[in-house]
């Protein structure tokens, strides 16, 4: 477990939250290309953990830490058990969600649709900080549906810091429960990155990351410079992991790099995906989320294509890897 000064350090720069997307694996690959950054977990429902006895959900490698644990809920019982369990495990600070709009998470009144009752908010935060020496943080949005987010925000923060939590992120959109999709969620309501800074300003003890179509390290340079604590990054950070994370520990963190190249990292796999083989796991479980490593780059294409198509066959292994890195270096050489 990682000390808490040092998670804080390491949420100057965090990968966000994404469903089907930050699983293990891709956890782990992302600690391969930063040493540095914040990772966390797709969002893990505290029912499914207390009363589903999903413990496998908690399933982490030692190498991926600093790792937060993101849990989906409104009950401060069972979000306190799951806490709980969560720092049992070893996960360096648990994450409440309030910030998913999708049916199904509405559907169990956890999510984005908390914003519509903080006390409620402050009352699960309270009951996990009782149980769990690691930090306890918040992820929302600016406000849902018809919601004044200039009126709202400001309440929701007071009565999370009020209970304890030092460390927010916010999502810088609105999120509408009805009318779009949670795809359309993460684009159309527009980004209002100055109530961001607003709220920085009046709660300035409150470590505040920015999340919202961040794009590239620059964007985030600017973030911090700016006088935000830090950014938060999703999409881009997956599908353009490189971009991302090459650069991060020397231009966020001051550190250095721990790759030279997107080949190195992807060498650096070969051992994990060779041991996840071994145990009886699937190549594509891991592949799927090395696709963008060359994104913008000679060879991504190949890359792409060779994983792609080869990854689901029921002999491939680490070998396929090595090949497609073969072909983007003969293809770069032609």
């Amino acid at each position: 477990m990682t000390d808490h000064k040092t998670v804080e350090f390491s949420a100057r720069l965090s990968c966000a939250p994404m469903m089907d997307w930050t699983d293990r694996h891709c956890r782990y690959f992302h600690r391969v290309l930063s040493r540095q950054a914040l990772l966390y977990t797709e969002m893990v429902t505290a029912p499914a953990l207390v009363r589903g006895g999903a413990k496998h959900l908690l399933r982490f490698d030692q190498f991926e830490h600093p790792v937060a644990l993101q849990l989906g809920g409104a009950d401060p019982v069972e979000l306190a058990e799951a806490a709980r369990m969560g720092e049992a495990e070893g996960y360096d600070e648990i994450n409440l969600n309030v910030g998913c709009p999708s049916d199904r998470v509405q559907s169990g009144t956890f999510g984005a649709v908390l914003m519509k009752t903080p006390e409620l908010v402050a009352e699960c935060v309270a009951a996990m900080m009782n149980v769990v020496t690691v930090p306890v943080t918040v992820k929302c949005r600016i406000g849902v549906d018809d919601q004044i987010p200039e009126v709202v925000l400001p309440d929701f923060l007071q009565r999370v810091t009020d209970a304890g939590v030092k460390r927010v992120a916010i999502h810088a959109r609105k999120a509408w429960l009805q009318g779009l999709s949670p795809k359309e969620n993460r684009s159309v309501p527009p980004l209002d990155y100055p109530l961001v800074f607003a709220m920085k300003e009046a709660f300035p003890e409150l470590h505040v990351s920015v999340n919202g179509g961040i794009e590239t390290l620059d964007q985030a340079e600017s973030f911090l410079s700016d006088g935000l604590d830090g950014v938060m990054i999703g999409r881009a950070a997956y599908h353009s992991p490189w971009d991302i994370f090459g650069d991060v520990d020397r231009r966020i963190f001051g550190e250095e790099n721990p790759c030279a190249s997107p080949f190195e990292a992807a060498e650096l796999m070969v051992p994990y995906i060779e041991a996840h083989i071994s145990a009886g796991g699937r190549l594509h479980a891991i592949t799927r989320h090395l696709l963008g490593l060359f994104t913008g780059r000679p060879g991504a294409r190949i890359w792409r294509r060779v994983l792609s198509e080869g990854a689901h066959r029921e002999s491939a292994d680490q070998t396929l890897v090595l090949h497609a890195l073969d072909q983007v270096r003969q293809q770069r050489a032609a």
